[in-house]
């Protein structure tokens, strides 16, 4: 299969030079020249994810290059490489209503899938020039951490986790500063947009890349992209299998990567049914659903801050598919929470069920009470992104109890960590790639 720019200036590609560029030449991003078909029935046999995912991701996978044929070749060892942690779909107290839990991964967040499986492709993929290939990844809280784990050690391959300072929790930046070895942490003087905007300026930055070739982890990159289709995929056909109805879904989302594959494997077939965005404070998305324009701002702060994206660099991907803005805003919901609100959800979900949730996850809770409010039927799952563990500053005082901590966590946080500041500036930081 060949592999497009959203923006239509540069080279179709295969999928292996696709994944090692993270960015298209034209500053566009990486999507499928076309979307193959499925029925429920493609997935007979098919029961656990490595084995879901594996078929699911066999057309994209087609090669039509060496690298796209060893990728495809070793596309189930690569499932089962990155996929050894289940992500259970499970019931909540209210009637009708799931969880799918997405935290049981290395780093205790849903980033854990396409980080791991994006490492396990790029550690396939040879290196000509035997120089080694540099990622760089924005992080607004998970991503950072899930890539570091997934890349730490790894020949050949290096790691530049840039953060907003102060902007996540204490244990995430913890999480963040505690590899070391090939992994490199940037504490930005700055907002998640200054850090994304720094990666992206990097990505198209051509003599910079004759020096220091780059690529991209962050949700713009198709390596991470395609394979978070998985999990939504194994829930659909295991409700599907169970019920035969499509289950709908209330995402989380910041910069819209995972709420995109969720919209994709619904595009390729897959027994999803209505798909809402859930946001904090940060509003782009529901104003621009609500008849608005698209209108990036500046990110704010909030307990959910892994969310706090003013400009989602996914929204690029869903024009594309959704070319005309009339369809788009008839095809999704967004509906915004503000912390006021993700405060009483944690505390009233635990009080009343013995539920807990992060912040990200109970903002998906409180949008589906109100779908239900509202009259929506049918069976619902909203998509728990962390671990309430990560972000125990927030939870525990809400709840009047500690979190207990997952091993992997807790082995991470026992690790010595630090980040190296760094000016919201891209010849600062381009001096540092160059140095790493």
């Amino acid at each position: 299969m060949k592999f497009v720019s959203t923006r239509g200036q540069a080279a179709p590609c295969s999928l292996g030079a696709a994944i090692a560029a993270g960015l298209a030449s034209d500053g566009g991003l990486y999507v499928p020249a076309e979307l193959p078909q499925f029925s429920v029935s493609d997935f007979d046999g098919c029961e656990d994810l490595p084995g879901i995912t594996t078929r699911l991701l066999q057309p994209f996978f087609a090669g039509d290059g060496l690298a796209g044929e060893a990728l495809a070749g070793d596309l189930a060892a690569i499932c089962r490489e990155a996929f050894d942690f289940p992500a259970p779909l499970k019931a909540l107290a209210t009637p009708q209503d799931f969880v799918l839990e997405l935290i049981h991964g290395p780093t205790a967040a849903f980033k854990d899938f396409g980080a791991r499986f994006l490492a396990a492709c790029l550690a396939r993929l040879p290196r000509i020039d035997g120089v080694p290939l540099t990622i760089v990844v924005a992080t607004s809280g998970d991503t950072g951490a899930a890539v570091a784990a997934a890349f730490h050690g790894r020949p050949g391959l290096r790691v530049a986790v840039l953060y907003p300072d102060g902007r996540v929790s204490p244990r995430q930046a913890h999480q963040l500063g505690c590899f070391g070895d090939n992994i490199h942490t940037y504490k930005v003087d700055g907002a998640f947009d200054d850090c994304q905007a720094l990666v992206k300026q990097a990505l198209n930055d051509a003599d910079l890349q004759a020096q220091v070739p780059l690529s991209s982890a962050n949700s713009i990159s198709l390596g991470r992209l395609l394979p978070q289709m998985s999990y939504y995929a194994a829930a659909s056909l295991a409700h599907w299998r169970a019920h035969g109805q499509p289950l709908n879904f209330v995402i989380p989302t910041g910069n819209l990567g995972n709420a995109f594959a969720a919209i994709l494997a619904r595009a390729i077939g897959l027994p999803l049914g209505r798909i809402v965005l859930a946001t904090n404070a940060n509003d782009v998305l529901p104003r621009f659903f609500g008849g608005g324009a698209y209108a990036p701002q500046a990110s704010v702060a909030t307990i959910a801050n892994a969310m706090d994206v003013g400009a989602p660099s996914n929204f690029e991907r869903l024009r594309w598919l959704y070319p005309d803005d009339a369809q788009l805003r008839q095809a999704f919901v967004a509906r915004r929470v503000d912390d006021a609100t993700i405060r009483d959800t944690i505390a009233r979900r635990f009080l009343d069920h013995s539920e807990v949730f992060c912040p990200h996850t109970a903002t998906a809770v409180r949008v589906l009470e109100d779908l239900r409010r509202d009259g929506a039927d049918g069976d619902w799952c909203v998509v728990a992104t962390a671990h309430p563990a990560k972000f125990e500053s927030i939870v525990e005082p809400l709840i009047g109890r500690t979190v207990e901590i997952p091993p992997a966590l807790a082995a991470l946080l026992q690790r010595p960590a630090r980040a190296e500041p760094l000016a919201a500036d891209y010849a600062a930081f381009s001096q540092r790639l160059r140095a790493v």
